[in-house]
């Protein structure tokens, strides 16, 4: 019966017979341990909560299967778990010890993990899925349900955790802990669906409702799934004709508004790859990234290019054509309108030409901040992989609310700007400019916003104009791109009781790989890499602590278009082997591995014959003179090499303050710089990072 009223599929097998089993699973509904009950071929012992156990209804229905009550906080307790495992008697257990209250995973207990680790036993995770999405869970009341939702058991290669072999009881009872939640989110990582972001988005309106308000732009209209599905359809349809290649990416040059985002789930659902321009690169950079994608067709907006004084620009391009979205709305004719009402929208699976998650969906450009921009090209898979990564790490909900000034042609705007919240459900405010700093704290305020995505440059920015009560509705501040400096972090904490996360990624990886959350923090560092990772650090000469990061996963590029080489793919490579990516960059990974960025390699300094990170000049500046901002370079030195220079804004700022923060910090004599000159503004880019390029040409006329 329950196979029926909710088409429950299984996937994967039991292992061979072991006799140590430990099931363990997440928590979704009240119906968990009766679909493993009914559909895993065990005989196993449940693991409940007292609390379970004292209601009298759950008291019957576990009447029919073997249990044990314990309380998940007790380390007696898992005594008894431990002596059924040693019998043979295979146990299931919710690591999480509660029904998830916001859908994502809980906070897991050590006691499972201490458990297995003590007992050494195989354990079998198993992933449910949709019970959630039951009146049987409990989310909240707003929370769209359905009587028969379809659910899925997923169950996962086994594995183990080894007893940590160093440290207390109470420190290796932590780290096992740790180990449990690792495998959990690997777990719910690994059972997300393989398909195409127009699939995906059709299975979010499904799940949350076509008529869920999700986007609002500056025209300060909401509109919902039905609406971006309606739109993203006939965008899509009409852009397509105007470019029949479909080995050539189509350029979107638009701000962050919500036809942008229907743009690129439209263009991709007629399998058309969509490259996102950087409007601030100025005519070089466009034209480098055209040239390298080989970009014969570019959709702008007349409005748009008026506002940001782009005509210009536009019209240098070469060899590119520009259509105008005002004139594709008006090209939407009778034939377009029935082919929506009568055919797409009731089965947009039949109507669109079917695509794989292997095929090449967004083309993104690196800043330029180290040559010429190169095109990044990144798959269905790739993109959805990183959403799903994040999701799995990260709880956001339908309760959130993201405001995302970073631009979608930034990789970090649009994965975790753009893709994540219409795919999750959450809301999303798309502005066109992360630099009106005194703009964007009031929207935070004004629309309710609970989550905030920013450069360090621009927190710190914002921090600075905003009023105390601005960010009161936040509870995730993330910052990318670029490092957290230590003021803005202490300013956000000190103003507003806000704990910003870091995280870190690459353009080349979609482009998170490891972040800051609630459940695993370590300030100081970027977090802990996503799941579904791979990473190696090889050694470097001349710098002694950690390596260079190479990294291999779902969430890798497909590969490289360069402007020397038009149109050809270079698929990922590194030194570690085919198929990784070398980020250029230099990390330490701790014994809980939580990642260290040591620096740049190309911006480490080699003075006197010893390699100096110019990250942690900046950073002595900073300590040296908080308020304001600085950045190092280089120049030839016929004696010692080369020579470092400080940009600063300081105008008071001497090289006796940088001596004396330097011994007050245990930095070394030779991190402090030779000259530092002062600028009014540090050069950036549009995505808020230092461009490093116009910085050195600046030190090598100094």
């Amino acid at each position: 019966m329950a196979a029926l009223m909710f088409r429950v599929r299984v996937k994967g097998g039991l292992p061979a017979e072991t006799p140590r089993l430990l099931v363990v699973a997440n928590h979704e509904s009240f119906l968990d341990g009766l679909l493993l009950g009914l559909f895993l071929p065990l005989d196993p012992v449940f693991v409940v909560h007292t609390g379970v156990v004292r209601n009298p209804v759950f008291r019957l229905l576990l009447g029919l299967v073997d249990y044990l009550a314990v309380d998940p906080t007790s380390p007696m307790a898992m005594k008894k778990v431990i002596r059924l495992i040693e019998g043979g008697r295979p146990v299931v257990i919710f690591p999480e010890g509660r029904i998830t209250l916001t859908g994502s995973l809980m906070k897991t207990y050590d006691g499972p993990a201490f458990v297995a680790a003590k007992t050494g036993a195989t354990i079998l995770p198993v992933r449910i899925d949709g019970a959630a999405r039951t009146y049987f869970s409990r989310l909240a009341a707003h929370v769209p349900r359905k009587l028969f939702p379809q659910i899925g058991l997923f169950l996962r290669p086994t594995t183990r955790i080894a007893m940590p072999e160093t440290g207390s009881a109470r420190e290796r009872r932590r780290k096992a802990g740790e180990s449990m939640r690792r495998l959990m989110q690997e777990m719910i990582f690994a059972s997300r669906p393989t398909q195409t972001l127009f699939a995906a988005l059709l299975d979010a309106a499904a799940i949350q409702g076509p008529g869920r308000a999700l986007v609002e732009d500056m025209k300060q209209i909401e509109y919902s799934y039905r609406d971006l599905i309606k739109m993203s359809l006939v965008l899509g349809r009409v852009a397509a004709r105007h470019d029949s290649r479909r080995d050539r990416p189509i350029g979107l040059l638009l701000p962050n508004v919500a036809p942008t985002l229907a743009l690129i789930f439209g263009l991709t659902a007629h399998r058309r790859t969509v490259a996102m321009l950087n409007y601030t690169a100025g005519v070089d950079g466009m034209q480098a990234a055209c040239t390298a994608a080989q970009i014969g067709t570019v959709i702008s907006s007349r409005a748009f290019v008026e506002q940001a004084k782009l005509g210009d620009k536009l019209a240098a391009l070469d060899g590119v054509r520009i259509l105008w979205l005002e004139d594709l709305r008006d090209e939407i004719d009778l034939l377009d309108k029935l082919w929506l009402m009568a055919w797409a929208l009731p089965f947009p699976r039949a109507a669109l030409p079917p695509g794989s998650p292997e095929d090449p969906a967004v083309v993104l450009f690196t800043s330029g901040s180290e040559g010429k921009p190169k095109g990044v090209v990144l798959s269905h898979r790739a993109l959805l992989s990183n959403v799903a990564q994040i999701r799995a790490v990260v709880d956001f909900s339908i309760d959130d609310k993201i405001l995302n000034a970073l631009p979608l042609f930034h990789s970090f705007g649009l994965t975790a700007g753009g893709l994540l919240p219409v795919l999750t459900g959450a809301k999303v405010f798309l502005y066109p400019s992360p630099l009106h700093y005194r703009v964007i704290p009031e929207l935070a305020y004004d629309r309710n916003c609970t989550v905030l995505l920013g450069t360090s440059t621009f927190l710190g920015n914002y921090a600075k104009f905003a009023h105390p009560y601005d960010f009161y509705r936040l509870r995730y501040v993330i910052a990318g791109a670029e490092k957290l400096a230590a003021p803005v972090r202490e300013l956000w904490f000190e103003k507003f009781g806000i704990r910003i996360f870091e995280g870190y990624g690459a353009t080349e990886t979609a482009p998170v790989l490891a972040v800051n959350t609630p459940m695993a923090f370590r300030s100081g560092t970027v977090g802990q890499f996503l799941p579904g990772l791979q990473h190696q650090l090889l050694p470097v000469p001349g710098i002694a602590t950690g390596g260079m990061l190479h990294v291999k996963g779902p969430n890798l590029m497909s590969g490289y278009l360069r402007f020397e080489n038009p149109g050809v793919l270079q698929a990922p490579a590194s030194a570690a082997g085919e198929g990784w990516y070398e980020t250029g960059d230099v990390v330490d990974v701790d014994a809980d591995g939580f990642v260290k960025i040591v620096g740049r390699v190309k911006r480490f300094a080699k003075v006197a014959g010893e390699m100096v990170s110019l990250e942690a000049v900046e950073k002595l500046a900073a300590a040296a003179s908080p308020g304001a901002a600085h950045a190092a370079s280089t120049q030839p030195d016929a004696s010692r090499g080369e020579t470092i220079l400080l940009f600063s804004t300081d105008p008071q700022l001497t090289r006796d303050r940088l001596q004396t923060a330097a011994r007050d910090g245990g930095w070394p004599e030779i991190a402090v710089p030779r000259r530092i000159i002062q600028v009014d503004a540090l050069p950036l880019l549009g995505t808020g990072k230092i461009d490093y390029v116009t910085l050195k040409q600046m030190a090598e006329k100094a």
